[in-house]
């Protein structure tokens, strides 16, 4: 086990004596899961929807642990977050992307990347179920990588960058033929190549993009939701191109406590490897 996921271990472990006091006044599911970046939401997306169950006099928080795996490349991603009053979220997380069969065909000295993300998200307005208009929150993603050389060196212009996102969420109760229906539309603003993980700028394009990121799910039981999401991305290296991404999830909430998400991504070519498909597997503890 790697050291990685035993502190994605721990970090659950730690949080799990406070779960019991999960917040009561918000529905299942409406807390989201974590997005791999650190931030509520679905998987590849963040949301408007803030960490944890806490209503506007109550803190909620979560965990999560988070593995992509293509065959080619594995994706770790790990950390907590926590919300005040449901206003403000602030989130922290850990990302290695082991290089597999790169390294392998190129005999890099180097068996993969690593960077943190500080995410903080500020709610604006509206609510995600009780107001006509959609939740909207203002959400930032500064990355830094911890070894930044060999990003620089295929072309990359920094070892670190900030996104800005503007995202607007809503959810219908009665509108899928009877199921709610959950949508959501995200605004980025990024010069990340890879999330951040082969830096930021690039050879081909070096200032910032406007990117479109989008999510829809239908929850056919109170516990478990399907849905789609669609992640525009960058074009910024020459070495390498890089393609959108789009993932169909399941997502299981047993409880306000527990919530799992499994899918099957398509992450198109990444670092020269076309192809690159492979299974999501996402858990978080809430409180």
């Amino acid at each position: 086990m790697s050291a990685a996921v035993r502190a994605a271990l721990l970090g659950l472990a730690l949080l799990a004596p406070a779960v019991a006091a999960a917040g009561e006044g918000r529905l299942l599911a409406t807390g989201g899961a974590t997005q791999a970046e650190g931030a509520a939401g679905g998987g590849l997306v963040p949301w408007a929807v803030l960490a944890g169950y806490g209503t506007r006099d109550e803190g909620g928080g979560t965990a999560f642990y988070t593995r992509v795996d293509t065959g080619d490349y594995a994706l770790h991603a790990f950390g907590v977050a926590y919300t005040f009053r449901n206003r403000l979220e602030l989130s922290l997380a850990r990302q290695r992307f082991d290089l597999g069969e790169l390294q392998r065909r190129l005999a890099l000295p180097w068996d993969a990347l690593e960077q943190d993300v500080f995410g903080a998200k500020l709610r604006l307005g509206g609510d995600l179920v009780y107001t006509r208009m959609p939740q909207l929150s203002l959400g930032v993603q500064h990355k830094r990588l911890r070894d930044a050389t060999l990003p620089l060196a295929v072309g990359a212009r920094a070892d670190h960058g900030t996104d800005v996102y503007l995202a607007a969420s809503k959810l219908w109760l009665d509108a899928a033929g009877g199921y709610p229906l959950l949508l959501n539309a995200t605004l980025r603003s990024t010069r990340a190549n890879q999330m951040g993980l082969l830096g930021h700028g690039g050879d081909r394009r070096g200032g910032r993009s406007l990117v479109f990121e989008g999510s829809a799910a239908v929850l056919f039981d109170p516990g478990w939701a399907v849905g789609l999401e669609y992640r525009q991305k960058p074009d910024n290296l020459g070495f390498a191109g890089e393609d959108d991404w789009v993932d169909a999830f399941v997502a299981w909430f047993p409880s306000k406590r527990v919530s799992v998400v499994a899918a099957w991504a398509d992450l198109g070519s990444v670092a020269t490897l076309d192809g690159q498909r492979g299974a999501y597997l996402s858990v978080q503890l809430a409180y």
